[in-house]
C-alpha cells in the first residue's frame, strides 16, 4: 500500500506540477507558477503585487522575477495604485486574458476527461475531500501553508 507523500508525489507528477511549462498558449510558454499568477490576477479585482505573492504564499523576490517574465510577455501590466504610488497593482493585458481563458479551457478539459471514469458520487466524494484537505491544510501551522485568498 502506498504511503500518503507517495499518493500526493504520484498525483503532483500527474498534473504536471514539476513540468518545466505546463501549456504553450498563443507562442507564449508558460511555467505552471505563471499560470498560478495569471489565474489569481484574473479571480481578484487588480491586486496588488503583495496580495498575489501572499496568495500563492511564495517569497516577493521569487514572485517579481516571474510578474517580470508575465511583463515582458504582454499578458500582465503593472500600474501604480492612485492612492498610495508605492503601491503596483497588476491586471490582465488583453493578450493575458486570452491565454488565461485558454488555460482555464483545457484544465476544465482535463479535469472533465478525469471525472469521466468516475460517477457522480465519487466524483462529489473526491471534490468534498479535496475542500476538506484545502481546510485542514489551511490549519496548519506547518511550513507549506498556503494563505487562502
Amino acid at each position: 500500500m502506498e504511503s500518503t507523500r507517495e499518493l500526493f508525489q504520484i498525483m503532483t507528477r500527474r498534473f504536471g506540477l514539476l513540468n518545466k511549462n505546463c501549456c504553450t498558449v498563443g507562442g507564449n510558454d508558460i511555467t505552471p507558477v505563471q499560470s498560478h499568477i495569471l489565474f489569481e490576477v484574473d479571480r481578484q479585482h487588480h491586486p496588488s503585487i503583495q496580495q498575489i505573492a501572499d496568495t500563492l504564499g511564495t517569497d516577493i523576490t521569487t514572485f517579481s522575477r516571474q510578474v517580470q517574465a508575465l511583463i515582458k510577455m504582454n499578458l500582465i501590466k503593472k500600474t501604480p495604485d492612485p492612492t498610495d504610488r508605492r503601491v503596483y497593482t497588476l491586471s490582465l493585458t488583453v493578450e493575458g486574458k486570452y491565454v488565461a481563458t485558454t488555460i482555464d479551457r483545457q484544465m476544465n478539459a482535463y479535469f472533465d476527461d478525469i471525472f469521466s471514469s468516475m460517477t457522480e458520487f465519487e466524483k462529489e466524494t473526491v471534490l468534498r475531500s479535496i475542500r476538506l484537505m484545502n481546510e485542514a491544510m489551511a490549519k496548519s501551522d506547518h511550513c507549506c501553508k498556503p494563505i487562502i485568498g
